[in-house]
C-alpha cells in the first residue's frame, strides 16, 4: 500500500469537505468552481465548448489559427510552453503545430485522469514532443521540472481568469511571473462584453449540457463526501449582473429540504441559491493595471471581427 498517496487522496477529501462546507456556510451560498473538473465534469466542459451557443472556444480558436503564425514569431524558438488548467488541450494544439524548436509542453490541471489521458494522447500525436504533466490547482504556487529547459511561456486560454476576482487575478499573475521568471512571456485569453442575449445562452444552452454541469458538482459531492443531494432538488440558472460585468452560474433549489454532508445538515429554502461560478467579461483596459502590479506589460493583442474576444500577449517587465 502507497501511504504517500492514502495521505495525498485524504488530504484532499478532507480539504474538499472543508471548502464545501464553508461555502454553503455563508448567507449566500456558494462552492468553489474548481470542484467542477472531476472526470466527468471534464468531458461535460469539452462538451459545452462544441455547443452552438458557446461562442468563446470557437471564437477564440479562430483568432490562434488566424494568426498562428505571428504568434510564434512573437513567441520565438525553443519555447517551454507551460499551460494552466489544460483540459483537453484542444487549442494548445495549434500552437504547438506552430512554434519553432518547442523544448516542452506542460499542462496543469486539477483532474488528474483527464490531464494524463490528454498528455498521452498528445505524446502520440507529436511524437517527440516532451510532455510533463502536472496534476495541481493553478492557483497554488507550483514548480516546474528542473531538467526542463527553453523559453517559458504561459497559456491561459478560454477566458478562465474572468473565473477570478481582481485579488485572485493578482494572486495568480503574481504566481505565474515568479514560476515562469525573467524574459518570460504570457498568453492569455479574454472574453470581452457583449450583449447580455448573446451571454446567457453560452451558459444556459438548449440542449442542457451546461444545467448537467453544474449539477455534476451536486453527484461529485455525494459521491466523495457521502451527501445525500436530491438533483431533482435543484435546478441550474445563469444571471447576467451588469454592474459586475459577469455571468453567474447558480444552483437553485425547487423547494424547501435538508441535506446531510459530513454529519452535518444544510438547511435550504425554496428559491435558494448556491452561487457556483462566476465568468466575468472584460474591457481590456480594466485589466492592465491589473497585470502592470504583477510585473506584466501587454505586448500585443489579437481580437475577432466581432470583437467578442482578444488574446493578448503580455511580457514579464
Amino acid at each position: 500500500m502507497d501511504d504517500g498517496f492514502d495521505r495525498a487522496a485524504s488530504d484532499a477529501r478532507s480539504k474538499f469537505l472543508h471548502d464545501v462546507l464553508e461555502g454553503l456556510s455563508g448567507e449566500q451560498k456558494s462552492l468553489p468552481c474548481q470542484y467542477f473538473y472531476d472526470a466527468t465534469g471534464s468531458d461535460l466542459f469539452e462538451q459545452i465548448t462544441q455547443l452552438p451557443e458557446y461562442y468563446p472556444t470557437r471564437t477564440e480558436t479562430a483568432i490562434l489559427k488566424a494568426h498562428a503564425g505571428e504568434i510564434a514569431d512573437a513567441l520565438g524558438p525553443h519555447t517551454l510552453l507551460v499551460e494552466y488548467g489544460a483540459g483537453a488541450s484542444t487549442k494548445t494544439r495549434i500552437l504547438l503545430s506552430a512554434l519553432k524548436d518547442l523544448e516542452a509542453y506542460v499542462p496543469i490541471d486539477v483532474s488528474e485522469e483527464f490531464l494524463l489521458h490528454t498528455a498521452q494522447l498528445l505524446r502520440t500525436d507529436y511524437p517527440g514532443l516532451r510532455v510533463h504533466p502536472i496534476v495541481g490547482d493553478f492557483m497554488i504556487r507550483l514548480g516546474l521540472p528542473s531538467d526542463l529547459k527553453g523559453q517559458p511561456v504561459g497559456f491561459f486560454p478560454g477566458s478562465t481568469i474572468g473565473n477570478l476576482s481582481d485579488e485572485e487575478i493578482v494572486q495568480f499573475m503574481a504566481a505565474a511571473r515568479d514560476l515562469l521568471g525573467d524574459d518570460s512571456q504570457f498568453l492569455l485569453g479574454v472574453d470581452l462584453r457583449k450583449d447580455e442575449a448573446i451571454l446567457v445562452p453560452a451558459y444556459d444552452d438548449a440542449a442542457g449540457v451546461t444545467a448537467k454541469f453544474n449539477l455534476n458538482l451536486l453527484t461529485r459531492i455525494n459521491r466523495e463526501l457521502e451527501a445525500d443531494f436530491d438533483l431533482t432538488g435543484f435546478q441550474h440558472r445563469a444571471i447576467w449582473n451588469d454592474a459586475a460585468s459577469r455571468i453567474e452560474m447558480h444552483l437553485e433549489s425547487v423547494r424547501d429540504q435538508i441535506v446531510q454532508i459530513g454529519g452535518q445538515r444544510i438547511s435550504f429554502a425554496e428559491g435558494e441559491t448556491i452561487h457556483t461560478e462566476n465568468s466575468r467579461k472584460f474591457a481590456i483596459d480594466s485589466l492592465l493595471p491589473l497585470f502592470e502590479q504583477t510585473g506584466w506589460k501587454l505586448n500585443k493583442q489579437w481580437l475577432d471581427d466581432k470583437r467578442y474576444f482578444a488574446v493578448l500577449l503580455l511580457s514579464a517587465v
